[in-house]
């Protein structure tokens, strides 16, 4: 079965990365959305389902081809378009549901545009994708060769990170990475490092008492079920190479504890995959970069991470949707 690309934001670098990576695979893989909206001289082969799209990914970009209206201009996003890019999304959601593809990869999308466009109701690709998933908990993972990381809380203020931290949402991010380092990754015993909160991971309570209140009696209740957890943590050491040696993920507390070690080992190659799902779900790890749309400019690095990893993890699941 094929991968399902879903179209993103037109005039972004989507289109774009899409038709690289392509180019670069030829993966069985199935774009939907407009192909005039693809990068002029890319081949494209129109297909009515992904079951053409192996035989056709050979020779051209297989495309499942549905009308967006006007045309896109790179750099200027289109609120006419937003219904057709949300679509994209369920469309590539329901082939998976019916076992006609076996993963998704979603290139960026304009969340402003979606909402001034079709009013989208989520915050984002992931909570959007859980509400398709059947309303399940999911967590995000930042991966690449030389790590994968876990922020257990993502887009909010610093200020606020203290008060949504509690030991459930812990506890939740937790198991969910672990269940999937083990299925998804196929590792019988993952090891997980667990970052402090606090500078020092609280120096004993000197810089801060979080880990010692509700870090560490999360993970002693979950080493209570014979998971591998190591920390609170530093967070400061946890991400030298020796260090990574002795773990398979990072759960970390807050989006930049987890993003900027990603980012600085390999900015070009991160791709972020949605946990918990019951479908694999995959993302280069990059936005819309409205700034060199249409320029020939965008590196499609990440987004042949993403296609990679989503094939290698479908395959080792074994089951379009897990039931």
């Amino acid at each position: 079965m094929t991968i399902v690309v879903s179209c993103g934001e037109p005039a972004g670098i989507g289109p774009e990365v899409a038709a690289k990576a392509w180019d670069a695979l030829r993966l069985p893989m199935l774009w939907i959305g407009d192909p005039r909206h693809l990068p002029p001289g890319t081949p494209v082969a129109e297909v009515s389902g992904p079951e053409e799209a192996e035989e056709a990914s050979v020779r051209a970009l297989p495309v499942l081809a549905r009308d967006f209206g006007p045309p896109a201009v790179p750099g200027r996003p289109d609120p006419a378009h937003a219904q057709g890019v949300i679509d994209a999304i369920a469309e590539g959601v329901a082939l998976i549901r019916e076992e006609r593809a076996r993963a998704l990869c979603t290139a960026p999308i304009s969340k402003e545009a979606l909402i001034r466009g079709a009013g989208f109701a989520y915050p984002g690709h992931t909570e959007f994708l859980a509400h398709l998933g059947g309303h399940v908990d999911v967590v995000m993972m930042l991966a690449c060769e030389a790590l994968r990381v876990v922020p257990a809380t993502i887009h909010i203020p610093i200020s606020r990170v203290p008060g949504l931290l509690t030991p459930d949402l812990l506890e939740r991010v937790l198991r969910v990475t672990h269940a999937a380092l083990r299925d998804d990754w196929g590792l019988p015993a993952p090891r997980i490092a667990v970052a402090g909160l606090n500078p020092h991971a609280g120096e004993g309570g000197l810089m801060g008492t979080e880990e010692k209140t509700l870090i560490e009696p999360v993970l002693e209740h979950l080493r209570g079920e014979g998971m591998d957890l190591k920390g609170p943590l530093p967070a400061d050491t946890m991400f030298h190479e020796e260090a990574r040696r002795g773990y398979d993920a990072a759960v970390c507390m807050y989006h930049d504890q987890a993003l900027i070690p990603i980012k600085t080992l390999d900015f070009a190659r991160g791709v972020n995959v949605t946990l918990g799902l019951p479908f694999v779900r995959t993302s280069p790890d990059h936005g819309t970069a409205f700034g060199i749309a249409g320029q020939d400019r965008a590196d499609a690095r990440s987004m042949i991470a993403a296609l990679r990893l989503a094939d290698e993890v479908s395959r080792r699941r074994g089951v379009a949707w897990r039931r």
